[in-house]
């Protein structure tokens, strides 16, 4: 028998409105839409199909307000996250968002409506109580409060959900349980006890230990429970994690393992997102949760310190453990003993034995070179899955883009760049002139600081999914304002290395070799808003670029040759 929801009834919306699916579908068709957001998406799933229970909907004002302030329902049940609607007063005005009003929920993706909610009331949350109460501190260097301040509406909708219908996913289906289609799945293997293990990482051999050892220290089954909506940014892609999970079910013994997806998307809240992780194994049939040590923490504050102590989301949940129904498993680290080929709890080795570890740091490091990563520490088909989404660097895509003046010699470098890793081969190479650019994906935009922005975060954005999969790009754009700059680096470092070529020909230098006349024009009055004559251009400082080149002082071909060397040294271009 799988354990009891959290308030006694699993609150499955899409089986409770089966009966009246096809009403609401026309009804929906009739009200005004909200288009939803990937986290809302993400939330309103798990609302509808029971994780979320006991709740039935987005939070009203007067839940939300228990919630943050005492952990707490107005019902009394223990609930440690806000679960809210956000919107913009332009989401209100234009949906006519009101209390009473039915609103339709519409996914994004793909435009199909999922449910409708009845506004109960709008309201205006204080976000730095919010911050300071459910994450600890009001600071945005936790993604949460980022989050709040960034990207969240202003205000928030409650009401209650009338669900049309699931989610439509493509990936893993077979993987994508409901709470309920889980709690049928234990019931038909006939487990009664089940140690839930929370990940947002890929698992290697200590995890494995880890969790078989929690089950039969319990005599229970293992729930691997993967987020697989959204987690911390920087992590592991979800579809590369799967793999690793399916890869090392087998290792586990007489089948005591089952592998479940869970689409949630993280605060990375600490205590507050420990509790709340526990209600959501609690609701999918789960007795026992594996809480680890720093529990889905976001890292250091802006004062470099931790946001959470390492046992703060442990003592959170054993703190409600009564309430919960849950088992509290605390998360053991676990350390690996050579001699004996064995794992074992840290606190559990004697200090004289000889021990091995290798850190998130050293094991990403080892998946950029190519190192080797031993047995002893993660399994070979473990190890295959993260070489095939991790290549060695001399593999890894990347992007140089060089920024400077017109006639300033970027792009000669950026051709000659262009030839010299063509030469090279082992990648395909893609090279982004400014001119070309324009031509032929941005005909349509002129020379005002939007349009120039624009312009840059196009290129960006064409860099980061070519990068994305293993190219090299040259990207030699005028880009005259650090913003765009940098918004076209963080396209690109989602997915690769960004270097910074500043061409500093000074702008002299470059009218008096201008062949072409286009600065006569310029001066003239016959071109406006051309850079460095009636348009500025901000350089790049120190910080920003990675190296600095000057065509009048130095010729392309030794421009190409520092350009080559930076990349050499940073392990890119190892066949040269």
């Amino acid at each position: 028998m799988a354990n009891p929801p959290h308030g006694g009834i699993l609150k499955d919306l899409v089986a409770r409105d089966a009966p009246k699916r096809k009403q609401l579908a026309q009804e929906a068709d009739q009200l005004p839409a909200l288009v939803l957001t990937e986290r809302q998406l993400c939330d309103l799933e798990l609302i509808m199909n029971g994780g979320f229970s006991p709740l039935e909907g987005f939070l009203n004002q007067k839940d939300y307000e228990g919630v943050v302030e005492k952990e707490r329902l107005t019902d009394g049940n223990l609930f440690s996250m806000p679960i809210c609607l956000d919107v913009t007063k332009k989401d209100i005005e234009e949906s006519k968002i009101k209390p009473g009003a039915r609103i339709t929920l519409r996914d994004f993706r793909d435009d199909r409506n999922l449910a409708i909610i009845t506004v109960e009331d709008i309201y205006q949350p204080d976000k730095k109580k919010e911050s300071e109460m459910v994450f600890g501190a009001d600071d945005q260097a936790h993604p949460a409060v980022k989050y709040l301040y960034h990207t969240a509406g202003d205000f928030y909708v409650g009401g209650k959900i009338d669900a049309i219908d699931r989610l439509m996913h493509y990936d893993y289906v077979a993987l994508r349980y409901t709470p309920a289609e889980l709690r049928l799945h234990f019931d038909k293997l006939g487990w009664s006890r089940v140690v839930a293990f929370q990940t947002r990482n890929p698992m290697h051999r200590a995890h494995r230990e880890l969790t078989v050892r929690a089950a039969r220290q319990r005599q229970a089954n293992v729930l691997i429970h993967p987020v697989v909506g959204l987690t911390k940014p920087g992590d592991i892609d979800h579809f590369t994690r799967v793999r690793v999970y399916q890869s090392i079910l087998p290792r586990y013994p007489n089948g005591m393992a089952v592998l479940g997806l869970l689409p949630l998307a993280m605060r990375m809240g600490g205590p507050r997102e420990a509790i709340w992780h526990a209600i959501i194994r609690k609701n999918h049939g789960a007795t026992h949760f594996i809480v680890g040590r720093d529990h889905a923490g976001p890292g250091k504050n802006s004062a470099g310190q931790d946001f959470y102590g390492p046992y703060d989301a442990q003592h959170a949940v054993e703190k409600y453990r009564s309430e919960l129904g849950i088992e509290v498993v605390p998360f053991q680290q676990m350390t690996y003993l050579p001699d004996s080929d064995e794992y074992k709890p840290r606190d559990e080795v004697a200090p004289s034995t000889r021990t091995l570890d290798i850190s998130g740091t050293e094991l990403r490091s080892r998946l950029k070179t190519g190192r080797d990563i031993p047995e002893w520490f993660s399994y070979p088909e473990v190890v295959r899955v993260l070489r095939e989404s991790h290549p060695p660097r001399n593999k890894q895509g990347f992007c140089v883009f060089l920024t400077g003046y017109q006639n300033s010699g970027k792009d000669a470098v950026a051709r000659a760049l262009n030839v010299t890793l063509n030469q090279q081969g082992g990648r395909s190479v893609s090279l982004l002139l400014g001119e070309n650019v324009r031509s032929e994906l941005s005909k349509e935009l002129g020379f005002s600081r939007h349009d120039r922005d624009l312009n840059i975060q196009r290129i960006g954005y064409v860099a980061s999914e070519l990068v994305k999969s293993g190219a090299a790009v040259i990207a030699a754009p005028i880009a005259p304002f650090k913003d765009s700059r940098n918004a076209a680096r963080q396209f690109v470092e989602k997915y690769g290395n960004f270097y910074m070529v500043h061409v500093a020909t000074p702008l002299a230098y470059c009218e008096a070799t201008d062949r072409k006349g286009i600065y006569a024009k310029a001066r003239r009055g016959e071109i406006k808003g051309f850079t460095g004559v009636d348009d500025p251009y901000e350089e790049p400082q120190e910080k920003e670029r990675d190296l600095k080149v000057n065509v009048e002082e130095t010729n392309v071909r030794t421009i190409v040759h520092q350009i080559v060397l930076l990349l050499e040294a940073e392990g890119l271009l190892e066949q040269l």
